[in-house]
């Protein structure tokens, strides 16, 4: 059977001809240059690959079958014409004279059909296809479609069976097949695996996938449906027979000519054709599949820390005798099963038994049944095969849990997706778990497929009592897969966070962070830089990240004037052999509980770019102003570093909406209260390493927040210091050469003016009753910060106000100026004379100044403000 066909190495084949030919009359890049032999090196190894781990199966001696039609001899007992043997199998025939075997006849080769499929006539309809033994390993399979064809696992598996010849459903019913085969596989992310034969039930999953990318352009939308088919019964299927491989191969879909073979089609999105070694038999494919089901359900989606098992659903669409044996040997394995009423022939019997009583399900109704639904070959059923069927009919009944039957006329809101999703919930409960287990299990489930309104409908529902410690997983796991949604419903059912993150949590989170992003490659960078003089300079490989590591990253991004928010433990009284351990106590490893969880879970999501999740805990926590600050100057700083264009413009707009968050929620501070508004810009914020919002937006460079006018105004509070703003710079300059003049009304200071107009205020009072004297008591307590200031402290405020120091700064530096081109100039002496010893000690103190700079640390607390 092997083919004849054979092509050129891949050196000289069609891939390098089309290269050669695109050479010759364009001038390429070295970008594009570089693109093609990557392409080029990966089909490399994707070939080796293939020839390695994957077979066909061929017939290894020809015998005449003498049981097909002589017009159609002379063809071998495994299907094949005697033209499609090689001179081996032919000679081996001839010779040795033994009657055929499939055990001991067919052998395997390596495969010699895999590649892309391309659908002739049918604009862009491409795909990816192999031929594989019936006795392939499913791990291979997986490992084919997750590496090599680059599909990500599934969180949901739909296996659809039923009739594989062609039949016709009701409009209404067939739209509702369409929208919600479509509807679940684009929310939950799964893979639909059929036939993938362009007929009977295949045919509508193949209808589903076109809607689905008619209608949706983004590429994480689209359906993956993988059609598991028989490749001896494939049409035209010497036209993807290559040695090589076929980039792509063309495809015909030739409905006419087909006989008793089906063709492809070519909705479907990849291919996996089993090969058992004959041609013309169906069902070929049928235990690789149940095989490869099996162990895709057994993979897990998610982290190892917050995932659970792939679940599998059947969804059945009318069916067969066959179809009866898939569906009873799926529930005995326990995949739930789905059955659309109203297909016909099988789905149809099932659905009107699923509700009667187990006495009701006897021979003679099942009897009736067939003879309503399989009116033309009802007389074809011998007596034992009604009997099998009552049987199967009766086991698959027993196990109602598994057993979900949509019925489009009195379901509630007519959506197959809601269908198949509750299918699944209902199947936890036959696990044989706990009611929390279950519970807990279809949480995970409903967060997995990102389906809120399941988890709303049919999980949070008035007889299901919620406690917060019941959803703490579950909300790990909704913050590890990036479900804020589900995370707003859980604060919403009243999960503490106090009491959820605990530092062993937190840590949990920092060491599920995605190893492709740049925020892990940050986190390893500091975790491995860190040696421990205790177990020498050698590092652990299975090192996690730990809170002071985060800390270490956080200064990197944000600067050194912030005290770190997880401080390094003290490990100077642990052993040596104590160290081994650091890693397993996670909750040890950092000084007391978390000050506060909502900043803590809002940084978290600010590194892991997650801006609706960041929303949340934003909403949640309390300094809220210095939460948008800090989340602008992270994002600045994470843009610059960003080498991809898109993603930093992405960061720089998140950054600028901080930015505006953090403006306008001072603006409407500022307009409600002018002085604790401004009292707010410098309060010293524990939470934020004891800084204040007015460092913060210095550091940030935000612009717009530091032009804010109540902003403007404390600056040039801060800038006057203890005087009034109104005082004039001639002012200033005058009681600097004449210091007594501070004691007269030249100065004016801002604590006399409060003081001031308290007194004119209190004059008010003055005629009140003597029994409220008791009740301005405290209110005299907090005049005493508004008394006159003495005369020491007048002088004292006056030449530490900023705008003084910076004017005495200013002539300080012309006298230095002018002493300096004195003696440089005029004052010629032998030895050197008092100004000269005067200018050596003024030099003396700038280059103490210069060198203290350098170590001087800009303070996060500002002057009391009256």
């Amino acid at each position: 059977m092997p083919s004849t066909n054979k092509l050129s190495p891949p050196e000289a084949g069609n891939y390098g001809q089309s290269i050669t030919f695109h050479s010759s009359t364009i001038v390429r890049s070295p970008s594009f240059i570089k693109r093609v032999n990557s392409s080029a090196t990966d089909q490399t190894q994707f070939r080796k690959w293939i020839q390695e781990n994957l077979r066909k199966k061929s017939c290894a001696y020809f015998v005449e079958s003498e049981n097909v039609p002589k017009a159609t001899r002379p063809v071998c007992e495994c299907g094949y014409a005697r033209s499609q043997h090689s001179e081996e199998a032919l000679k081996a025939g001839q010779l040795q004279g033994e009657r055929w075997n499939a055990t001991k006849h067919i052998r395997q080769f390596p495969t010699d059909a895999f590649g892309d499929i391309a659908f002739e006539g049918q604009g862009q309809k491409s795909g990816k296809y192999v031929r594989v033994s019936n006795d392939t390993a499913p791990v291979a399979l997986y490992q084919l479609m997750t590496k090599y064809w680059e599909l990500d696992p599934p969180h949901l598996l739909i296996s659809v069976t039923g009739g594989a010849k062609n039949f016709n459903l009701k409009p209404d019913l067939r739209f509702m097949f369409l929208r919600g085969l479509m509807k679940v596989a684009q929310s939950t992310g799964a893979w639909i695996i059929s036939g993938g034969s362009f007929t009977g039930v295949m045919k509508y999953v193949g209808e589903a996938v076109r809607l689905c990318n008619m209608t949706s352009s983004q590429k994480e939308k689209q359906i993956i449906a993988i059609g598991v088919a028989s490749w001896g019964i494939v049409h035209n299927r010497d036209s993807l027979v290559d040695t090589y491989g076929k980039f792509p191969a063309t495809y015909y879909v030739d409905e006419e000519n087909q006989g008793r073979l089906s063709c492809l089609d070519y909705n479907h999105t990849h291919f996996i054709l089993v090969d058992n070694g004959t041609q013309g038999h169906y069902g070929v494919e049928i235990p690789l599949r149940t095989q490869l089901e099996k162990y895709i359900s057994k993979q897990r989606m998610g982290t190892e820390d917050a995932g659970i098992d792939i679940p599998i659903v059947c969804v059945v669409l009318e069916g067969g005798p066959g179809t009866l044996s898939t569906i009873h040997g799926a529930m005995s394995n326990g995949t739930p099963c789905v059955i659309v009423e109203g297909s016909g022939r099988v789905a149809d019997i099932l659905a009107t038994a699923a509700d009667l009583p187990m006495t009701e399900i006897t021979i003679p109704f099942i009897q009736k049944q067939l003879r309503t639904f399989f009116a033309e070959s009802y007389d074809t059923f011998s007596e034992r095969e009604i009997i099998l069927w009552t049987k199967k009919i009766q086991d698959i009944v027993r196990m109602r849990e598994l057993l979900t039957v949509f019925r489009p006329d009195t379901s509630r809101n007519n959506d197959l997706d809601v269908a198949i999703l509750q299918a699944l919930l209902k199947a936890s409960t036959s696990h044989g778990h706990q009611w929390q287990e279950n519970l807990d299990h279809q949480l995970q489930l409903a967060i997995a497929w990102n389906r809120l309104d399941i988890a709303k409908q049919h999980i949070f529902t008035d007889d299901k009592q919620w406690k917060s410690s019941h959803l703490y997983q579950a909300m790990f796991t909704a913050l590890v897969g990036n479900k804020h949604g589900f995370v707003e419903l859980f604060l919403e059912y009243g999960v503490n966070l106090n009491e959820f993150l605990s530092p062993g949590m937190l840590v949990r989170l920092y060491n599920n962070i995605p190893h492709h992003t740049p925020l892990y490659k940050k986190l390893r960078k500091v975790v491995d830089s860190e040696k421990h003089p205790q177990i020498g300079d050698k590092i652990e490989a299975n090192k996690k990240v730990l809170l002071h590591h985060v800390s270490v990253l956080l200064q990197e991004l944000l600067g050194e004037f912030m005290e770190p928010l997880y401080k390094q433990p003290s490990i100077s009284s642990r052993k040596p052999f104590e160290m081994k351990s650091i890693h397993r106590q996670q909750d040890e490893f950092y000084e007391g509980q978390l000050d506060s969880p909502e900043r803590d879970l809002f940084i978290w999501a600010i590194l892991m770019k997650r801006k609706n999740m960041a929303s949340i805990f934003w909403r949640q926590g309390m300094d809220s102003i210095a939460a948008s600050l800090i989340a602008c100057k992270i994002l600045k700083k994470i843009s610059s570093e960003e080498n991809d264009t898109d993603l930093s413009e992405l960061m720089e707009e998140l950054a600028q909406e901080y930015e505006d968050q953090a403006v306008g929620l001072f603006t409407e501070c500022y307009r409600k209260h002018g002085k604790r508004a401004q009292k707010l810009l410098v309060r010293v914020s524990a939470s934020w390493g004891n800084t204040t919002c007015l460092r913060l937006a210095l550091e940030a460079e935000s612009k717009k927040f530091m032009a804010h006018g109540g902003v403007q105004d404390l600056l040039t509070k801060i800038w006057w210091g203890e005087l009034s703003v109104e005082t004039h710079t001639w002012q200033v300059l005058l009681c600097l050469m004449l210091w007594p003049a501070i004691y007269s009304n030249l100065i004016t200071f801002r604590q006399n003016e409060i003081r001031k107009k308290e007194l004119a205020s209190n004059a008010e009072f003055s005629v009140k009753v003597e029994s409220l004297q008791t009740r301005q008591r405290p209110l005299i307590h907090k005049e005493e910060d508004g008394k006159p200031l003495s005369s020491w402290q007048q002088l004292r405020a006056f030449y530490t106000a900023p705008v003084v120091v910076f004017y005495w700064n200013v002539l300080a530096y012309f006298g230095f100026l002018w002493l300096f081109s004195y003696v440089i100039l005029i004052d010629f002496q032998s030895q050197p004379s008092g100004r000269e010893y005067l200018l050596y000690a003024w030099i003396s103190t700038l280059v103490c100044e210069e060198l203290r700079q350098p170590t001087f640390r800009m303070p996060n607390k500002v002057p009391h403000l009256h």
